[in-house]
């Protein structure tokens, strides 16, 4: 395999590790891929690192390294399975930032039945995210991930008329 050349592969594997991390419930690995206070750059003049986010579909805005990985512990913890598959993959990188949109197609399974050692149902849903990474001296690393579920349409046409 070759190496990236190009900050946008960069970029690129650098998403695709988060979700793959996140599908294998590697915490360790995926605690490895945000920015850590010791991530500091130049730029950052107040010298306190920069501030992780994260909003997870209808979550709260969480703010810093804590609340951020901790959120990502229990969902591993309660998450039987989980795969992404990416549509819509977009990456733009401007100097040390890079900014990806995607669309994630999520599959996870539900909770186990007591009686038996098989998945519960699988469960699809659609989510529009925005992932932003900054560049670290170990590589890229995200800063915040934001993503929200995209409502299904219906497929009714909703009455227009009115005049009752």
């Amino acid at each position: 395999m070759s190496t990236p050349h190009t900050d946008v592969e960069q970029v690129e594997l650098a998403n695709t590790a988060f979700y793959e991390a996140m599908e294998r419930g590697d915490f360790e690995l995926l605690s490895s891929l945000w920015l850590a206070p010791l991530d500091t750059s130049e730029d950052d003049v107040e010298g306190e690192g920069a501030v992780i986010s994260c909003v997870h579909p209808g979550w709260p805005v969480l703010n810093g390294r804590g609340e951020v990985l901790r959120s990502y512990a229990l969902i591993m913890a309660n998450t039987d399975y989980i795969q992404f598959f990416l549509t819509d993959v977009h990456v733009s990188v401007t100097g040390g930032m890079a900014l990806v949109t995607c669309t994630e197609n999520i599959l996870s399974g539900g909770p186990t039945p007591d009686d038996s050692d098989e998945l519960g149902p699988l469960v699809g849903q659609l989510v529009v995210a925005t992932n932003v990474f900054r560049r670290t001296a170990d590589g890229w690393k995200l800063w915040s991930h934001h993503a929200s579920p995209v409502l299904a349409e219906s497929g009714e046409e909703e009455d227009d008329d009115t005049s009752g």
